[in-house]
């Protein structure tokens, strides 16, 4: 018998896009894995809905390949033949809102609160809005997910969020930021807040500095149109690094519900110091990667990929010094680093402890290392601790060395498999529960720090600095950390 609280509620779910890149790359998949753990409801079913014409077989025949290549090869043939029979598809302009009121049989047929998806680009969600509306499909209990990137600054956000938010209410959406429903990074409130060890040291008294890195190897992926109005400014840093930011910096919430989740990490937001023209160059590095060697392969730069615009300035790599203003985070530097055909695909988080301030060990270290908690966020999701431990032997009295206290996530729990965030995500949407996803306040904050920056790059006209592909980004990232007498983890 399941908990209460991890009971399946029965939903309508409409997924609009579902012929797209992320429906069948993460959603299927999250939906086939619910399935299988027996956490959709008997009754929970799906309409796909995309503008090309699909015969129900062949719109079968999508997901099946979609699972095949996303999921694996070895699927469970009972959970393949129960989630097929969950989904139905419609052809749809989502242009046209005459076109919505032909989905009202699907609805009618099985009455039941309903779960939208838009895995579209914003630019469509105010046409959806009016379709639905005008075939009168929103009810006060149905619930939306809006994907990112909600706009792209925070006027073009609040134009989202205002048009959006004239047919649903704030409760009634659901802000996705896959980064929040990972295993690690729901673990930070754990770490932080379950355990004394790490409660009382997590503020300037113990902490030095603090590093995250969230890079990828890989280039834009035939993204070119939208990447290049993007970049890894609005791609990554808006959304996933501030998130990972706020849990680690926020005061301990009262508790777990959403309301209160979201107004310490809004607190953090509102607590980064501004860039400015003064501080741009010293704290802000934006680069573009040129042509280079991934695992001894060639490939191309940047202004070499696929329908690339030879004159772009678009940054695929970004860091950043960010500093918080408030008694906790006093002098603590976070370095933000993050971009694209670096040399691994490598997403962790690493916290440095203050150096003890009388050194009994010299003859082992003359200089005592401090104590560091990496987080690993991917690959090989866990928690790793450094510390200092004495080197065995009867002759070894004084003598120490770096030990590695190692907590792997699959192999301390025994788990084949770590749920992706998309499952976990769903199925809170699902549940009601709001609290990993992301409020409207957060988002336009968040854009409000963030289109400074952007605001001026494009003051200065600058390019950004270059580096070769499989590299950690451009030398000019290096002297950033260097600056403060430190280095980069990795």
């Amino acid at each position: 018998m399941k908990p209460e609280h991890l009971q399946p509620c029965a939903c309508n779910g409409v997924i609009f896009g579902i012929t797209g890149d992320l429906a069948r790359r993460k959603l299927l998949g999250a939906l086939y894995h619910l399935d299988k753990d027996q956490l959709l409801h008997a009754d929970t079913r799906f309409l796909g809905l995309a503008h090309g014409a699909l015969s129900l077989d062949d719109f079968r025949n999508l997901i099946l390949n979609s699972l095949v290549q996303f999921v694996g090869g070895n699927l469970d043939q009972t959970v393949l033949r129960r989630l097929m029979q969950r989904f139905s598809y419609r052809s749809l302009e989502f242009a046209d809102a005459q076109a919505y009121a032909a989905l009202c049989d699907w609805f009618t047929e099985k009455p039941q609160p309903t779960l939208f998806y838009f895995a579209t680009s914003a630019a469509v969600f105010g046409s959806i809005c009016a379709g639905l509306a005008a075939a009168q499909l929103i009810a006060a209990d149905s619930q939306v997910i809006m994907e990112k990137p909600i706009g792209d600054n925070l006027r073009s956000s609040q134009g989202v969020n205002d048009t959006v938010g004239s047919y649903f209410s704030e409760r009634q959406i659901y802000r996705i930021d896959h980064y929040l429903g990972k295993e690690t990074v729901l673990n930070l409130l754990v770490l932080r807040f379950a355990n004394a060890l790490f409660t009382s040291n997590w503020d300037y008294t113990c902490i030095d500095h603090v590093q995250i890195t969230v890079a990828e190897s890989v280039g834009i992926e035939d993204r070119w149109a939208f990447y290049d109005k993007a970049g890894q400014m609005r791609d990554m840093v808006q959304n996933h690094l501030l998130q990972i930011l706020c849990l680690l910096a926020m005061e301990p919430p009262a508790d777990l519900d959403a309301e209160s989740i979201r107004s310490e990490k809004l607190k953090v937001l509102k607590a980064l110091r501004p860039i400015t023209r003064e501080n741009l160059a010293r704290n802000v590095v934006r680069g573009q990667y040129t042509e280079g060697f991934i695992k001894g392969k060639p490939v191309p730069g940047y202004h070499d990929e696929a329908g690339a615009n030879r004159g772009s300035a678009t940054e695929t790599f970004v860091a950043i010094k960010a500093e918080i203003d408030n008694w906790r985070w006093s002098g603590v530097p976070f370095y933000l680093r993050t971009g694209k055909r670096l040399a691994v695909k490598h997403s962790e988080i690493n916290i440095h402890f203050k150096a003890q301030p009388h050194n009994i060990f010299h003859d082992s270290y003359p200089v005592l290392p401090a104590n560091k908690l990496t987080i690993r966020l991917q690959p090989d999701e866990g928690i790793e601790l450094q510390m200092m431990n004495k080197v065995p032997g009867i002759t070894e009295i004084g003598r120490i060395a770096k030990n590695r206290l190692d907590l792997s996530f699959s192999e301390s729990f025994n788990t084949a498999r770590i749920v992706d965030a998309y499952e976990r995500l769903l199925f809170e949407a699902m549940q009601r529960n709001q609290s990993w996803f992301v409020s409207r306040d957060e988002v336009e904050q968040a854009w409000r720090w963030v289109d400074r920056i952007l605001e001026l790059w494009q003051e200065n006209g600058e390019k950004p600095d270059t580096y070769p592909a499989g590299s950690w980004g451009p030398i000019s990232s290096i002297a950033l950390i260097a600056r403060d007498e430190r280095e980069w983890d990795g």
